[in-house]
């Protein structure tokens, strides 16, 4: 068995780019040996800013010899399709193999070298790898047939079992000689094969496992924030981009001017991330600290205190930036703000983000005042919505469109409006997505839940719904959001209907899987139709759940189903009892003696003269359901679904009975349509907490 190495070394990698085309590569070449029939078991792929390195362990040396069949005509065939046949396979007619009156051409293809088919592979790999954005470079670039890659190829290494494979790409012809860091090593570097190539890139200054830089990027930004006696901010996405634009990361702990924290510190954190790749950090007291971690490319003579001080500088003027926009931004107030959003459009059919506004404020009001959202002032209710939109024409936000509605709050806070107005609008945007905060303050429900319920009705409005992917202005994210804010305030009001209260029945199903809760259930009480209240179904679905999950809802779904098959193969769709006289027959508990035709009677059902003796176990059943339809249709009306499933569990025992002692079908019309009627009066009873219909098992 044979190891093989593979290193394509180019220009900076962007960092954003190389987890995918780690993945990209181990892909292509899985499926060029798999073509190739050469059996690959572990695989490692690395990546550093200048490298994608490739290796694959315990290769065969050769391909296994297979044997070919292809089938041709029928023995006696017209001789144009042997003839075709011959020509296709190029083999003779006594070459042929007969079998069952079909002749095949059975050929056998020798193995191969794995080291040809690994020379072969590489430059299909390179031709045909998927970067979202490569290049042509020099010369060859006037061809549109000459290679591209993500930035210039340099160099490929090329290792089969120690051995260079014989193979070029775009002019690039494989060796063993690679390079190290781009100041910490000179000249190349010869690589005997997988065993020594990581150590050999090492001594040359360069980690060439990704991993392992973004463990010491992590532990090392962590211990130069201990020194100082601060905490890094974690942020592992930080972590992974410094790790890809570094060979030899050296984390430095740097400080800015104090003055600066007077800008919030989301500002701080994000212009320190986004535009520098820093880390913050925060003081013993939990709060931003004026102190950075940058991550170097080499180790420094002077311990880093030059780069630390070239960087210092170029914080300090995007952070005087991010001061001035502060500064400027407060200077106007959120209401004169707001006024400019009368030039910003929303959507064509929808008007601008002011009428979007106004749309908000009036139903923000709404919820307050109809009592849907309690304990919220109306009036701040309704400030907040026509403000929670006025960060947009901000310069900050202009800067940074991350922190819309994060700006908002600051801006209202430092003009003097109520903490409740200021946390709408900051706040108004979440929950954001499955895991993020869920506001609870009321005047914050209020607007969060005005904004997205608008955002949904009013496209749903024009027509411009989901479809399949596609989904361009998140109405699939604000839906799920409206689930959250109802579901974890308890808030009671119908959603919507027709299409509107379906795509809400879709998002509840994708929210409530997390929770373990099944998407049938849920199909079985929207099915019901005129529930549009989310606490109320949920709290439906999840008494259901725990009904069909114990034996005797198990096995009322089997009797509900066997009941429901036979309705249909009979065509059944009758709800009440044939010859009904209500208001006659009989008082008392059971069947009273009587020359003329049987009665049976139950409290709280109907008194039914029938032709003939019904059987004990019809009479149980009347009994049963009597009482338990009633019991389950009260114990809905009063949101008790525990108690409604309780009274439907009474039914377990009498429809099991019923169908082992009595023939539904009987040749009497008589008693096979009162037997029908017993089973649509199960179905009804049943209807009444759920369509069972729907739900699967």
């Amino acid at each position: 068995m044979s190891d093989f190495l593979l290193e394509l070394r180019s220009e900076e990698i962007p960092a954003r780019m190389q987890a995918g085309a780690r993945a990209d590569l181990e892909k292509l070449f899985r499926k060029e040996m798999d073509a190739a029939g050469v059996a690959v078991g572990e695989v490692t792929v690395w990546s550093t800013p200048r490298r994608l390195a490739l290796i694959a362990r315990a290769l065969p040396a050769a391909t296994a010899a297979v044997s070919e069949e292809v089938k041709g005509p029928r023995v006696g065939a017209p001789p144009q399709a042997l003839e075709g046949f011959l020509r296709k396979t190029g083999l003779t007619e006594d070459q042929l193999v007969e079998r069952d009156g079909v002749l095949f051409a059975i050929t056998e293809k020798p193995g191969r070298a794995t080291a040809e088919v690994v020379a072969e592979a590489i430059p299909a790999i390179v031709r045909a790898f998927p970067w979202p954005k490569s290049q042509r470079w020099g010369t060859a670039s006037l061809s549109t047939e000459s290679l591209r890659w993500v930035r210039p190829l340099s160099a490929i290494v090329a290792l089969f079992d120690g051995q260079v494979v014989d193979c070029e790409v775009g002019g690039i012809k494989a060796g063993r000689l690679t390079k190290g860091h781009r100041f910490h090593s000179s000249g190349e570097i010869s690589i005997d094969g997988a065993d020594d190539y990581a150590a050999k890139l090492r001594a040359a200054h360069v980690i060439v496992d990704h991993a392992e830089r973004q463990d010491l990027i992590r532990a090392k930004a962590s211990e130069a924030a201990a020194a100082a006696g601060l905490t890094l901010v974690a942020d592992e996405g930080l972590v992974i981009e410094n790790a890809g634009l570094t060979e030899w990361p050296v984390p430095l702990l740097g400080r800015f001017d104090e003055q600066f924290l007077e800008v919030p510190p989301e500002v701080i954190q994000l212009t320190a991330r986004t535009n520098q790749k820093y880390f913050v950090c925060e003081d013993v007291a939990g709060k931003l600290a004026n102190a950075f971690v940058c991550t170097a490319n080499i180790v420094a003579s002077d311990g880093g205190a030059a780069i630390v001080a070239g960087n210092r500088k170029v914080l300090a003027a995007r952070l005087s930036d991010a001061r001035f926009f502060w500064e400027q931004d407060r200077k106007t107030a959120l209401s004169d703000h707001a006024k400019k959003l009368e030039r910003i459009t929303f959507h064509e059919k929808l008007g601008t983000v002011a009428d979007k506004v106004e749309r908000v404020a009036r139903l923000a009001r709404w919820l307050v005042e109809e009592g849907i959202v309690k304990g919220a002032s109306a009036d701040q209710a309704e400030l907040a919505a026509r403000l929670c939109k006025a960060d947009l024409v901000t310069e900050m936000v202009g800067e940074f469109p991350e922190l819309q509605g994060l700006m908002g709050g600051y801006y209202a806070r430092a003009e003097g409006l109520p903490d409740a107005v200021a946390d709408a609008i900051r706040d108004h945007y979440k929950p954001v997505g499955q895991g993020d905060e869920v506001p609870t303050a009321p005047v914050t429900v209020a607007v969060a839940l005005a904004d997205k319920l608008d955002t949904i009705r009013s496209f749903f409005a024009i027509d411009e719904k989901p479809t399949g992917s596609k989904d361009p202005f998140a109405l699939r994210r604000a839906a799920l959001g409206i689930i959250q804010l109802i579901t974890t305030n308890g808030l009671r009001f119908g959603v919507g209907e027709g299409d509107v209260l379906a795509f809400f029945a879709d998002r509840l199903k994708v929210q409530q899987r997390e929770a373990g809760v099944r998407h049938d259930l849920i199909d079985a009480v929207f099915a019901l139709g005129g529930e549009d209240d989310l606490v109320r179904l949920l709290a439906r679905v999840h008494a259901l759940q725990a009904f069909i999950g114990h034996e005797d809802g198990t096995n009322l779904l089997a009797g509900y189903k066997r009941a429901a098959n036979i309705l249909k193969k009979e065509g059944f769709t009758q709800t009440s009892h044939p010859g009904l006289v209500p208001g006659q027959g009989y008082s008392g508990d059971g069947a009273e003696e009587s020359t003329g035709p049987e009665q049976v009677r139950a409290d709280n059902f109907e008194r039914i003269i029938l032709s003939y003796t019904p059987e004990p176990a019809e009479e149980a059943l009347v009994s049963a359901l009597a009482e338990a339809g009633p019991r389950a249709a009260a114990a809905v009306a009063a949101e008790d679904f525990g108690g409604a499933m309780a009274a439907l569990a009474t039914l377990r025992a009498p429809i099991d009975a019923f169908f082992e002692q009595v023939t539904v079908n009987d040749a009497d019309p008589a008693k096979r349509t009162f037997r029908l009627s017993l089973l649509a009066r199960l179905r009804d009873a049943v209807h009444g907490v759920a369509d069972f219909s729907k739900i699967e098992g």
